[in-house]
């Protein structure tokens, strides 16, 4: 049984997210504070962290900040901010995933159990929460995926989960790495969002808004602009591709 920290200010809301996972087989304990919940991370190897950034003793980036200082547990950041700025720096942070409020609970189920699947953290064997009959064993990587990929001055290693450019290591967040990793499988191919979204992100409920956001991260450590592509290209309408810049 998977177990989340719930860190979420307003008793209501915190109740409801507690009962929406606990229905969905979590092991759910929560925190009203930032400091509850360094707390409860300190004392307690949690399978994820779902976290509000509108806490009354710290702000949840900086919560975050804190979290990431002593722990690699996965976090995924529930807030009511949609400034792209924001959001970009939340994931720099180390946020693995992020929702905006409203959101549904079937939302959050996806999209946490998502994080774990990617995370490695979700349960090694047994059904999937509220699914029927044996687990599906999943296929190992095919050798070719792990071979380093290299791309101009751009080295992607997704066996070694590196990518350096002009001999630098990149840092990037898990989600920007697959991201890289996945177009650098495909060089020179227009990749459509859609594609992004089912073959990264296998989630159903992530919009479009969510790639933007990462591709626009990703570009930056790059050192490039939308509207000065080097490695990223957009093809209005299409997709993105990755190439070697001229």
């Amino acid at each position: 049984m998977p177990s989340v920290l719930v860190v979420e200010d307003d008793p209501s809301i915190r109740q409801s997210l507690i009962e929406v996972l606990a229905e969905h087989g979590y092991a759910v304990r929560s925190s009203a504070d930032g400091f509850g919940a360094l707390r409860e991370v300190t004392q307690t190897p949690f399978d994820a962290v779902v976290l509000d950034l509108g806490l009354p003793d710290l702000d949840g980036g900086d919560a975050l900040r804190m979290i990431r200082g002593i722990s690699s547990v996965p976090v995924l950041v529930a807030t009511a901010r949609d400034d792209e700025r924001e959001i970009i720096s939340l994931l720099n942070a180390g946020a693995d995933d992020y929702l905006v409020k409203p959101f549904s609970g079937g939302q959050l189920v996806a999209r946490l159990s998502a994080v774990l699947r990617r995370t490695a953290h979700a349960p090694a064997t047994g059904p999937a929460p509220g699914s029927r009959g044996a687990p599906v064993a999943r296929a190992a990587p095919a050798a070719d995926a792990l071979h380093p990929t290299t791309v101009g001055d751009l080295v992607v290693d997704p066996g070694a989960r590196t990518a350096y450019l002009a001999g630098v290591e990149l840092r990037l967040t898990r989600r920007e790495f697959d991201l890289l990793a996945f177009l650098a499988r495909h060089p020179g191919q227009v990749v459509s969002k859609r594609r992004l979204l089912t073959e990264v992100w296998r989630e159903p409920y992530v919009d479009d808004q969510t790639v933007d956001v990462h591709l626009s991260s990703l570009r930056r450590k790059l050192g490039e602009r939308a509207a000065a592509p080097r490695y990223l290209l957009t093809v209005r309408g299409v997709g993105i591709k990755l190439v070697a810049p001229r």
